[in-house]
């Protein structure tokens, strides 16, 4: 199965502010990167999306046949959801920066938990009958995709960079 993870664009989100399950916006102009990435893709496509908007959007101007899955929502931020990172206090950020995988943020969740979501949703998409997908997601969700591909320790996630707008093309 050709699967073609597509973080979504720029959202409207300052520079150093902490947001995962928030439902952001994304900066205009957008049109033009979602024609490019759009060129990226094979036209028969099966697209899957998460919910939140700035991934729905996209997801709308690549098919008028969606899928959308709420297990491909970025990481549950909690309490830091638009916060900027330097105002998180210490005593909460410290533990979860040095062992971001297992460390669950107050009122959100680690990273393992959102890893585990993703091998539920790849389960799933194993039993289909699905060529060529495209998965309109976020960073922390590409990350746990390419862990999975990859066979990479979780504390190795970040070691993938994730750009705006990038498409990634894996076999599963």
């Amino acid at each position: 199965m050709e699967v073609y993870l597509v973080r979504h664009t720029e959202t409207v989100c300052d520079k150093g502010i902490c947001y995962g399950q928030a439902d952001v916006d994304i900066r205009e102009p957008y049109l033009t990167i979602f024609e490019e990435i759009k060129k990226q893709l094979p036209s028969d496509v099966i697209v899957y999306s998460s919910p939140l908007l700035r991934c729905k959007k996209m997801a709308e101007f690549i098919s008028n046949a969606i899928i959308f899955d709420e297990r491909l929502m970025e990481m549950n931020f909690g309490n830091w959801e638009l916060k900027n990172w330097d105002e998180i206090p210490t005593e909460e950020i410290n533990p979860w920066m040095k062992n971001f995988v297992e460390v669950q943020v107050p009122n959100g969740e680690s990273f393992q938990e959102l890893y585990a979501r993703i091998l539920d949703f790849i389960q799933d998409l194993k039993v289909t009958s699905h060529s060529k997908i495209a998965i309109v997601t976020h960073a922390g969700v590409i990350r746990s995709f390419l862990c999975y591909e990859q066979q990479l320790p979780l504390q190795n996630a970040f070691s993938n960079n994730v750009h705006y707008g990038e498409v990634i093309k894996i076999q599963m």
